[in-house]
């Protein structure tokens, strides 16, 4: 598995982290906060799995988890409440889109092991 990649996927986790961080934690917010947390972090660890080298089919397994895990957090992020704030709102953009070329990027290298 890509160095690079995992540091990507750990660089998007954090970056998730702070943006919730700046975010209005009411009842709403709470529950999409905390699983859009879960999720992000998701992607990396399970990609990190993936190359532990327990066969083939265990490494597609993982990949697909982590995609769906991407999947997840674009979800997520989408439904989060910015409140009309201008800065949170373009952070939260910028989140989405890194997330669904995470997604891509998972994809294409399923797509490879297959």
């Amino acid at each position: 598995m890509s160095k690079q990649l995992e540091e990507r996927f750990s660089t998007y986790a954090i970056d998730v982290r702070d943006f919730c961080r700046a975010l209005k934690w009411d009842v709403i917010n709470i529950q999409y906060i905390r699983q859009v947390i879960r999720s992000s972090g998701s992607i990396g660890a399970n990609y990190i799995e993936a190359s532990d080298d327990l066969g083939k089919l265990d490494e597609k397994m993982k990949i697909k988890i982590s995609r769906r895990e991407a999947k997840e957090t674009v979800y997520w992020l989408g439904l989060v409440l910015t409140y009309d704030n201008l800065d949170l709102t373009d952070k939260q953009t910028k989140l989405i889109d890194e997330g669904n070329q995470i997604r891509k990027i998972l994809s294409a290298i399923l797509n490879k092991l297959n």
